[in-house]
């Protein structure tokens, strides 16, 4: 699969969050437009059945007199989700739902009952952000990496907000939602974009055993290195045999000189009459 392929459309990377973050400036206008409703009641009152809504309507609520709770939550809420749309096209759509859901559930479930409402996008930023980050480490595929790095880099000082620093901060949303983000990035480990794997990967996936070309490349330097010991050992043979063809000859021809006998190796046709030679 090409990483054109695997990765999504620009224009929905830009379209949804934009939408999204309209949404949320809409609900905070008709705050302030409707007065009489108080809009925070709409949000996460931890074990109350009438807060249940909350869940699903916190990440649009936020605080009416601090601006900049919105203004904060606006523009990691649009990069993280368009990041995640781009980036992980294929399962975008489960993985900002159930950072939603989850993040809701586990603030309504775990965090501390003191009459107050818990508000804002944070915690699904927060699930967003630890999504983005946990799977480009694991996937080990350098364009999700790269985003891993960039939301370290950026984001890296939310960390900070798991802890219950400050009192008005909704610290356990906060925790809630990475906690979420990472479990998301685990289980869908194996779904969305994934690293180009090599001949020899895929080879080993389907069950088929992959040639052993250092022991075929052993196996013939072996043959090679015998054939030519071969060599110099017919070569060495031959030198021996020489010498001791050599040695024999001298000793015969010394023999012979001794005795007044000639010695002749080489057989020819003489014509008639000619002198008689004698091995």
């Amino acid at each position: 699969m090409s990483r054109n392929n695997q990765f999504g459309s620009a224009f929905e990377a830009i379209l949804y969050p934009s939408l999204l973050v309209l949404t949320m400036w809409l609900v905070f206008w008709a705050d302030h437009l409707f007065p009489e409703i108080d809009f925070y009641k709409f949000g996460i009152k931890p074990y109350e059945i009438s807060s249940l809504k909350g869940i699903l309507l916190m990440p649009l609520i936020h605080a009416k007199n601090e601006i900049g709770h919105i203004v904060n939550n606006s523009p990691p809420t649009f990069i993280l989700l368009a990041a995640i749309i781009f980036y992980y096209k294929e399962i975008a759509f489960k993985v900002f739902a159930l950072s939603w859901l989850l993040t809701g559930i586990g603030v309504w479930v775990f965090a501390a009952n003191n009459n107050s409402f818990h508000i804002g996008m944070s915690g699904v930023v927060y699930a967003m952000a630890a999504f983005l980050f946990t799977s480009g480490v694991i996937r080990k595929y350098k364009p999700l990496q790269a985003i891993s790095l960039f939301v370290a880099f950026i984001y890296g000082g939310m960390i900070w907000g798991v802890f219950p620093i400050k009192e008005q901060v909704s610290w356990e949303g906060h925790l809630a939602g990475m906690l979420v983000g990472v479990i998301l990035a685990l289980i869908y480990r194996k779904k969305g974009p994934q690293a180009p794997k090599f001949l020899y990967e895929i080879e080993k996936e389907l069950g088929i055993e992959p040639p052993d070309l250092e022991g075929e490349y052993n196996e013939k330097v072996r043959i090679e290195t015998e054939r030519l010991a071969e060599i110099e050992r017919v070569r060495r043979a031959e030198q021996e045999f020489r010498a001791r063809n050599e040695e024999h000859r001298a000793r015969v021809q010394s023999v012979g000189q001794e005795k007044g006998i000639r010695i002749v190796y080489d057989y020819k046709e003489k014509p008639k009459g000619s002198e008689k030679k004698e091995e």
